[in-house]
Formats: C-alpha cells, structure tokens, sequence
C-alpha cells in the first residue's frame, strides 16, 4: 500500500523568543502590559533562543542522513524562520532537502484586542473578555480581532491535507508555535476539546522541543497512519548543554 502521509513527522516549537523574555518582565513585576516594540510577527528569538535552535539543529545533525528531515515548513513569523535557519545552517537536513516552505497558516493564533496584555492587564483593561473567556474556556473564546483555538485548527485542517497530497512518503519537520503544535495534535490524533486541554493542563510546549508522528505498522494495528512516538520532548537541546524554556508566547498570558 503506498504511504499517505510523511513516514515521519516532526512539529517544532520555535526558540525562545524577545517576547517570551518580556513576557517573564512584565509578570515579574505585575505589569498590565508586555513592553516590547515589534508586531507579533517580528518578534526576533532571544540570545538563548538562538542557542536552543542551534543546538537542536546539531542534535538532527548527528542522526543519521536516513532519519533527518527532507523537508521543512515554517510559519512565517520571524522567531519561527529564525529557528528553521538556524537549524539547517547546523546541518538539521538532509543536504538535498529543497528551500524551506513559508506557510502562513502555520502562523501564531491571533490575539486581537488582547494583543500584548497580560491577564492582570486583561482583566483591568477588558474585564467582559475575561468573563467571556472564563464561560465560554479558551478552546472557543475568540476576543474582537483574534482567533479562538478552533479558528487555528480549522486552517490547520488544509495543512494536514497538504501533507498528505505533497509529503507522502517523506521526511517532514514543521517549525511553528505552542497552540499550532497543539491543534495538529488534535487534528492528527482525531481528539476532543477536552482530550487536547487535558494536554494542555499538563504543562507548556517548550521552547524547540520536538513532537514527533512515525506511521505506524501493521505490528501495532495501525498500518498506515501516523501514530504519535513523542510529545514535548526537550532531550535533543539538553543533550547539547542548552537551558529548556517553557514561556508562552508574548502576544497575550492566556492561550
């Protein structure tokens, strides 16, 4: 039977970034407001997010060429193609994968009015948004300019498509953020909302911690589909001495 999808895949949380650093500033001192200048979109990594990107990209490097990725996609913000270059300049790829593919739906969840907020900020500033959310749980929230996280999932849907029609058979890593790592989960593994929350409550996705689908064989029962092998999993930058990071994203406290 020819293969449906990748014969492996790895989801890829993006390095730490400027705005998970400001984000930590602006907790630590209980401001209502993440002080930093760029647009979510341009948020560069930090020093160490720079580090943790390298030293995943060493990581991919000493595997063998049979178990690297042929190919990679990355969202198109600045701390997600700053990941996926520095990974590949380290030898993370295969020497004969293709320019990396720049996907836009692979973009952080949009956050709206609550754009830079912390959750004191969000309760001082739009304390209705803030019961909203308490009512309705953050998997269906969507404040006035943003997304809830079924609006990520549902273009995450064409993305799963893609991989299928395009990548069958490949080698495939994905560079993206916390919530689009978690709603590939949900989609990939056919979950519920509170099935990927329950996930969730467990702990943050951290900063280029690797999340990898194999395609399972007839041995386990599932010939043919992709069957999750590991979750959040920080070895590969701890094996190269680099601190583990587990910030949220910058743009607003609650995913």
């Amino acid at each position: 039977m020819a293969a449906r999808w990748p014969s492996q895949l790895l989801l890829v949380r993006h390095g730490e970034s400027a705005g998970n650093v400001a984000r930590d500033r602006a907790h630590a001192a209980r401001s209502s407001h993440i002080d930093i200048a760029e647009r979510d979109a341009d948020v560069p990594l930090s020093t160490l997010g720079i580090e943790q990107s390298r030293a995943l990209g060493r990581w991919l490097a000493g595997q063998p060429e049979s178990e690297r990725p042929q190919v990679a996609l990355s969202s198109p913000y600045v701390r997600a193609t700053q990941t996926t270059s520095l990974i590949i300049a380290e030898g993370g790829l295969t020497p004969e994968a293709p320019p990396v593919v720049v996907d836009e739906r692979l973009r952080e969840r949009e956050f709206g009015i609550l754009d830079r907020l912390t959750t004191a900020g969000i309760r001082e500033i739009f304390p209705e948004q803030a019961e909203m959310r308490s009512r309705l749980g953050k998997f269906y929230h969507r404040a006035p300019g943003g997304e809830s996280w079924c609006d990520v999932i549902l273009r995450l849907r064409s993305v799963v498509d893609m991989l299928s029609l395009h990548y069958a058979g490949k080698r495939v890593m994905i560079v993206s953020h916390e919530v689009v790592v978690l709603c590939m989960r949900y989609l990939l593994e056919n979950l519920d909302e509170a099935g990927i929350l329950a996930i969730d409550a467990q702990g943050d996705v951290a900063n280029c911690a690797v999340t990898e689908y194999a395609l399972g064989s007839s041995d386990d029962g599932k010939d043919g589909a992709l069957v999750l092998r590991a979750y959040n999993r920080t070895l590969p930058i701890e094996q190269q001495g680099t601190p583990v990071t587990t910030a949220p994203d910058a743009s607003v406290a609650p995913r």
